[in-house]
């Protein structure tokens, strides 16, 4: 956390994330054009957030590509604000533009396990519930096999497995049903990829084919998700963060 505070203390380096919020997936160019330093000054502060992994960067092509990684903010807000506070605060972006393309959100963290016990902690109904917000996501995860996500009152979500390669890539397809308004923005997709980093996993979600403007419900709670996922996986033990728990129902004490 030291690196994650150390980065936010530098107003050019929020600045920076704030532009991301805005519109996500920038390179580096569109970057310099919005601060008065040198394109040098610009990569020397994104390369600091790379470190504190409050921004991950993937190659389109020829171009290299800035995206916001809300995660560790997660974890700093589950170690030290309250536990009170609003369970969306860790909301991506201020969403401004209505426009019908598509965008995509992209997550990183770390944690210490084995890719196997992370890969079952993704497809294990029962675990997933311990930090899924408490719902179940089951399917034998199978490519082109149904994914249901249901809590005691119904069905929350459903999609399809488009790819399945244990314990490294999971690609899915995902469409929320929980409110009306999030049922309206049909179909998105759900990249989950491991990579076994010394006696550590690298978890990254890629959340994709989301309609520019989407309802920021649909991907505002990943922080939250992987920030209960890392936590379970480490101590055993559940977040009581507002939210964490929301669809639990009977499970709640279990």
């Amino acid at each position: 956390m030291d690196e994650v505070f150390k980065a936010l203390a530098d107003p050019t380096r929020r600045s920076l994330l704030d532009e991301l919020a805005r519109e996500d997936g920038q390179t580096l160019n569109s970057l310099q054009e919005r601060f008065p330093m040198t394109r040098f000054g610009v990569m020397k502060h994104l390369r600091l957030l790379e470190e504190a992994g409050l921004v991950v960067t993937r190659r389109r092509g020829r171009e290299k590509l800035h995206f916001l990684n809300p995660v560790p903010i997660r974890l700093v807000h589950d170690r030290w604000v309250s536990k009170y506070a609003e369970p969306w605060a860790a909301s991506l972006s201020d969403l401004k533009s209505q426009l019908e393309t598509t965008m995509e959100k992209v997550f990183e963290i770390y944690i210490r396990t084995t890719p196997e016990r992370l890969w079952q902690a993704i497809t294990d109904p029962e675990i997933r519930s311990r930090y899924n917000f408490g719902a179940r996501v089951t399917s034998d995860w199978a490519p082109g096999s149904r994914i249901e996500m249901t809590h005691p009152g119904g069905l929350l979500g459903d999609g399809e497995v488009l790819e399945s390669d244990p314990p490294r890539r999971l690609v899915q397809t995902m469409r929320a049903l929980w409110s009306d308004e999030v049922r309206s923005e049909g179909f998105s997709r759900v990249t989950w990829e491991i990579e076994q980093i010394e006696d550590s996993c690298r978890l990254t979600v890629i959340h994709d084919q989301l309609r520019e403007g989407a309802n920021a419900q649909l991907y505002g709670g990943w922080p939250m998700i992987l920030s209960g996922l890392k936590t379970w996986l480490e101590t055993g033990e559940l977040l009581t963060t507002p939210g964490s728990l929301m669809y639990a129902g009977n499970r709640r004490g279990s």
